[in-house]
Parts: structure tokens; sequence; C-alpha cells
């Protein structure tokens, strides 16, 4: 059962990963509003396998978000900052698939995928 969680962490990780050659690509390409959305795949899909890893499951978004809040930023473990950075491409994902005329801004875009890796970055860091 273990080694099952293991792969499934894995193979999360490198969802995660390769969304940030994904966001590159659609950057390069000027798809700002699908750059939005895999930027916050890539990270719920680290935030996934971090979660599997400590035993906490969900397929829920909200659900997911809370318990990293709970458990990693109101603990200090994580900076409040990268903690903001969820919030923001979980809002921006949102607002692009369901607003009507949402529009993103190239900076405001590169802004987010900054933070994506770094969010990723961190969130490695503490699967180690």
């Amino acid at each position: 059962m273990q080694n099952d969680v293991n792969k499934l962490v894995e193979y999360r990780i490198k969802q995660a990963e390769q969304s940030i050659e994904d966001v590159k690509l659609l950057i390069e390409n000027k798809k700002f509003a699908l750059a939005v959305n895999r930027i916050y795949y890539g990270m719920f899909y680290i935030l996934l396998a971090l979660s599997l890893r400590l035993g906490f499951k969900t397929s829920k978004h909200n659900q997911l978000i809370g318990w990293f809040n709970k458990e990693f930023v109101k603990t200090g473990k994580v900076d409040k900052e990268i903690g903001k950075y969820i919030h923001k491409a979980f809002k921006n994902r949102t607002d692009g698939d369901y607003g009507v005329f949402v529009e993103f801004e190239e900076e405001e875009v590169l802004a987010r995928f900054e933070e994506m890796k770094i969010f990723i970055k961190k969130i490695e860091k503490l699967l180690k």
C-alpha cells in the first residue's frame, strides 16, 4: 500500500513539473488564460503530492487548500506570502474558467508563473 502511495506522490510531482513546461509554452504563444489554468493546476498537483505523503486525502480544491493553510501556513512551516500564491492562482483559474470576458495581461501571468515556480520548489523541499 505504501508503495502505491509513493508512486502516486511521484506521479503528482511529475505533473507539477510538467505544468511548468506547459506554462512556458502557453506564455510564449500568448495563451494567457490557459497559462493561468495550468499555473493553478501545477500548484494543485504538488499540494496533492504533499497531502498524500502525509495521509490527507481529498479531491476537493477548497479542502486541500484549507488543509495546507492549517497545517503549513498557520504553523509557520511555510511563509504566509507563499501561502497566498495558491489563493491567487485558484482565484485566477476560477475567474478564467468561469468568468465572462476575462482576460489576463502578460505581466500578471508572468508574475503568477514566478510564484508557481517558487511554490512548487518550496513544496518539493517539504516532500524530501
